[in-house]
């Protein structure tokens, strides 16, 4: 198992904090996130069903043609690599483990890649847009080259998009009617509903057909699949939260160079701060129920946002007492 923010249990046990008292900027999950209301008692006693409104709802939202629900993206990325013969993957990195650790796994030939270097050779490239922990960003006209070249060799683009929500405008999901691209997107980071397991697959028609084929039927759950829909229509709480993370996104960046913890890069959700003292700081913070997202190579951390005014002061007084 890869490690992840969150292991909040963990942090407890080795640290003697109650679950409770601690201040988890691990995650980079929006911590005031979509408010759910009560579910339909009955939504637990049925099968979920397909045509329950959750695709089209899903289609408006990202713009997509074609979209597949699945059990969180974790699913999918798992899946991809199963789909494909012996390939030759690069995989950008840094960036989120579970994308190179899945098609290793599978017994592709997988190279840690840079936009630095050529995508000749290359069968697959997968990228994460904007990029989790660096922040970093990948025009759609770049893209959309690098998916060109790949597909005239029946190639494949896989763009992890988690963290594309608050900005929508970056987003290429309406060009993955396209053979050969995939997009993957979550419930998880915008709408702060990690817990519901829901994510999404835009791809051409026929690919998903496979993928749900390999999947299986009833991959989401009939409350989750409520969840995802109603909020995937709350269109006024969408504009006032991306509003809202991109100035607290900017806040944050602020909160940290005011302590010399100048970010690297970031989103709206986290900033990443990259030094040579990251573990020591990690342990610090965590001493005071701090929980940071800790990086090895290279040495760093992933602060994402508090929620209200207390643990904005609380993660500023904590900073203070350990920077």
């Amino acid at each position: 198992m890869l490690e992840h923010g969150g292991r909040l249990i963990a942090a407890s046990r080795r640290y003697g904090i109650a679950p409770e008292q601690w201040l988890d900027v691990s995650t980079g999950i929006n911590p005031l996130g979509w408010p759910i209301p009560q579910i339909p008692a009955d939504l637990w006693r049925r099968l979920p069903e397909e045509e329950d409104g959750l695709v089209d709802a899903a289609r408006r939202y990202l713009d997509a043609r074609h979209v597949l629900p699945v059990a969180g993206t974790q699913a999918a990325i798992q899946a991809l690599p199963t789909l494909r013969p012996e390939s030759r993957v690069g995989v950008l990195s840094p960036a989120y483990a579970e994308h190179g650790h899945s098609w290793r796994k599978s017994g592709h030939s997988v190279m840690d890649w840079n936009q630095d270097m050529s995508i000749n050779g290359l069968d697959v490239l997968v990228v994460v847009n904007p990029n989790n922990p660096t922040g970093q960003r990948f025009s759609r006209s770049r893209l959309l080259a690098w998916h060109q070249e790949l597909v005239l060799r029946d190639g494949w683009l896989v763009v992890d998009e988690a963290y594309t929500d608050p900005t929508p405008e970056h987003s290429i999901a309406a060009h993955c009617a396209k053979p050969g691209l995939i997009v993957l997107r979550s419930l998880g980071k915008f709408f702060g509903l990690p817990g519901a397991r829901v994510g999404f697959v835009l791809a051409e028609h026929g690919f998903l057909r496979r993928l749900q084929s390999l999947l299986g039927p009833w991959a989401v759950p009939g409350p989750s699949r409520w969840i995802a829909q109603q909020a995937l229509l709350d269109t006024a709480w969408q504009q006032t939260q991306r509003d809202h993370l991109v100035a607290r996104g900017r806040r944050l960046e602020a909160l940290l160079k005011g302590h010399g913890l100048a970010p690297s890069g970031g989103t709206a959700l986290f900033q990443w701060v990259q030094f040579p003292e990251a573990a020591a700081l990690h342990a610090r913070l965590a001493a005071q129920g701090i929980l940071t997202r800790l990086f090895d190579q290279p040495q760093s951390l992933r602060f994402g946002l508090p929620g209200g005014d207390a643990e904005w002061d609380r993660l500023d007084r904590s900073l203070k007492a350990s920077v």
